[in-house]
């Protein structure tokens, strides 16, 4: 058996550990080890917090970040409908095309009356028929009471006789519903355009049969255009209603507008605020369902512009900078707003910092640094 693999590997890790993990302690001990020009007094060995770093640092100062939520969704109509008949009946009318304009009250379905206008006379005669039968009732109620009241006529009579005209009335009421339920049922053979908007189908085909309820046609709007989105939970409570929101469709096309609707109740399976933007859309180019990207504005924070290369990580992992502090390393941690061509943007520093830019990865917290300043980012 070889030893000496085993031992080999071992002084490799001996020599690791203690280049990284006892560095400040080696890096005293050579100090303290070197000669001083010959005759020269050594003097007291130095320590290690007297070995000063030579470090790189710029003096930053905070500045009010505009930090806007950044939400991905979709495109979707304001309003869309499927146009139904309330009553039945052969359709007469020629159908219009999908994607034809529409306005409000436009005809869309015209449906055939059939036995309708027949059945509209006969109420109208019966109305009539209770109308006569009720102003007969009306003379003879009012001669009866005259009559009881001057002692010709018996009081069973009186009472006969209003019985008889509440009948009457009772009749021409009935007469009258009946004559309106057939105006009613008549003036649904047309189907109207409920809002002005496009049509999405074609309208039901000349000679077709709708039943009540049968689609004529789907309608749907896009002036004004709702623009979907849905943001984390983490987030929602930096957005509120009527705040201004910008949007970039896939076609590039770029729009604004602003908050109309956040809801106050997550998706139950992606724990996302469902969160609506209203623009306008006069031209109608954008359609229903295009994928959008909005940013939508909130409030402000206080960030720094740092160059990337000054983030660092401690032992545990973290990410942050290092300060210089009274002429002492301090490692603080960040979070990282955003990337940007002049740097990166990030929040968690006090307003006043002086952020070692190079050299940060040689000390540790408590190292004394030399600091040489450089201009900041503008």
């Amino acid at each position: 058996m070889r030893i000496l693999p085993p031992l080999t590997a071992l002084a490799v890790a001996a020599t690791l550990y203690v280049a990284v993990f006892e560095r400040d302690r080696l890096m005293a001990t050579t100090t303290a080890a070197e000669p001083g020009p010959a005759g020269a007094d050594q003097g007291p060995a130095q320590t290690p917090a007297d070995a000063a770093m030579s470090v790189v640092a710029i003096a930053s100062t905070a500045t009010l970040v505009q930090n806007a939520v950044i939400a991905r969704g979709r495109t979707e109509a304001a309003r869309q409908v499927n146009v139904r008949a309330e009553t039945g009946g052969l359709v007469r009318s020629d159908p219009l095309r999908r994607g034809a304009f529409v306005s409000t009250g436009q005809t869309l379905c015209q449906l055939d009356p059939g036995t309708r206008p027949q059945q509209e006379a006969e109420a109208q005669a019966r109305l009539t028929e209770a109308q006569s039968r009720l102003r007969e009732a009306e003379v003879n109620a009012d001669a009866a009471n005259r009559l009881t009241e001057g002692g010709f006529a018996t009081e069973t009579r009186r009472i006969g006789t209003e019985a008889a005209l509440e009948s009457a009335r009772a009749g021409v009421q009935s007469a009258q519903s009946a004559l309106d339920a057939i105006r009613i049922d008549i003036s649904r053979l047309t189907v109207t355009a409920p809002f002005e908007g496009l049509l999405e189908t074609d309208t039901a085909e000349l000679g077709s049969l709708l039943q009540p309820g049968g689609d004529c046609a789907t309608v749907i709007q896009l002036d004004p255009i709702r623009l979907v989105g849905f943001v984390p939970e983490a987030e929602v409570d930096r957005i509120s209603v009527g705040a201004i929101a910008g949007a970039r469709l896939i076609s590039g096309r770029e729009v604004q507008g602003r908050v109309t609707f956040l809801s106050r109740v997550a998706d139950p399976a992606t724990r996302t605020f469902r969160v609506e933007v209203t623009v306008p859309n006069t031209d109608l180019a954008i359609r229903d369902g295009q994928t959008a990207e909005m940013l939508i504005a909130a409030d402000g924070v206080m960030a720094h512009l740092l160059p990337a290369s000054s983030l660092t990580l401690d032992n545990a992992g973290i990410l942050g900078v290092r300060l210089a502090v009274e002429g002492r390393a301090s490692f603080a941690h960040v979070t990282v707003l955003r990337d940007t061509v002049e740097g990166m943007l990030v929040t968690g520093l006090p307003d006043q910092a002086t952020v070692i830019t190079v050299g940060q990865e040689y000390v540790t917290d408590g190292t004394a640094v030399t600091v040489t300043l450089q201009q900041a980012a503008p």
